[in-house]
């Protein structure tokens, strides 16, 4: 039994390190990949248009000649800034949320509830592009439309923990002897959720690609000619029986990074919940 926990416990600490070493790998392209790129990313080459990867441009151009293993570089952070910013603004919103329904409960718990729950209804991808319609195409709209996606989901998690603290016996010591509930909430109840905030905020990363390159392909994210992926799918689907390079690339791009945050957030989840060890 030993050896078979030992083996259990090396292969969620692989899984872990994998996924922050790919993750670590796309945030050093996004801070880097202008220096790496072999050409500009608006660079053309009129005589290479659709041109197939070869020795010149590794990963073939797009219909107006640009390098596509550069514009792909020099995209990383257009997603990764969306992602980050995102999740940051969305675990944000949603934990202040979460925290003050599942705290202060009665009619204060009762109108966060209500609200979480009618945007539950509405799937996540479809809000998003509500979102975005009426907020407008661009950088900014892609993240106020991927942050309002996530945070109906994440204020209910953060809600249900908050629920299960708030009736610990030193919680309810604390409030007993009078103590405000701002410091009871910054002292006692916000350290003892940060477990489940920074497992799901690292989970919900993984979906703010899927969702943020979703709206790019759908024209509701940044606009050209900024390399970003869910741009260049979109661009690239009209010539997919010609120029299959301009999909299956961006496409690559974005499963691995999706599979990175995935990796890294099963191995947080491993690492510090609890009730993943048993």
């Amino acid at each position: 039994m030993p050896a078979a926990a030992n083996t259990y416990r090396a292969k969620r600490r692989v899984r872990l390190w994998a996924g922050a070493a790919l993750v670590g790998t796309y945030v050093l392209i996004a801070l880097i990949g202008d220096r790496l790129a072999p050409y500009h990313p608006d660079e053309q080459d009129l005589f290479n248009i659709l041109g197939a990867p070869d020795a010149a441009h590794w990963l073939g151009a797009d219909n107006i000649g640009r390098d596509q293993f550069s514009r792909l570089l020099v995209g990383t952070r257009f997603t990764l800034a969306v992602a980050f910013l995102s999740v940051v603004l969305a675990v944000t919103i949603g934990a202040t949320l979460g925290l003050i329904g599942g705290y202060f409960g009665g009619r204060v718990d009762a109108a966060v509830t209500g609200l979480v729950d009618l945007l539950l209804t509405v799937p996540e991808l479809i809000l998003a592009i509500a979102i975005a319609s009426v907020v407008g195409a661009g950088m900014t709209g892609l993240i106020v439309a991927t942050t309002a996606s996530f945070v109906p989901r994440l204020a209910r998690l953060i809600r249900g923990r908050v629920l299960e603290i708030r009736e610990e016996e030193y919680v309810q010591a604390a409030i007993t002897v009078g103590m405000s509930d701002a410091r009871v909430l910054l002292r006692h109840v916000m350290p003892n959720a940060v477990t489940v905030i920074v497992i799901e905020a690292s989970l919900l990363a993984g979906q703010a690609v899927l969702v943020g390159t979703a709206l790019g392909f759908l024209g509701l994210g940044v606009q050209p000619p900024a390399p970003e992926w869910g741009t260049m799918l979109g661009a690239g689907r009209e010539y997919l029986d010609v120029a299959p390079h301009l999909v299956v690339m961006p496409g690559i791009a974005i499963s691995l990074l999706i599979f990175g945050f995935n990796l890294l957030g099963d191995g947080l989840r491993d690492a510090l919940d609890p009730r993943s060890r048993a």
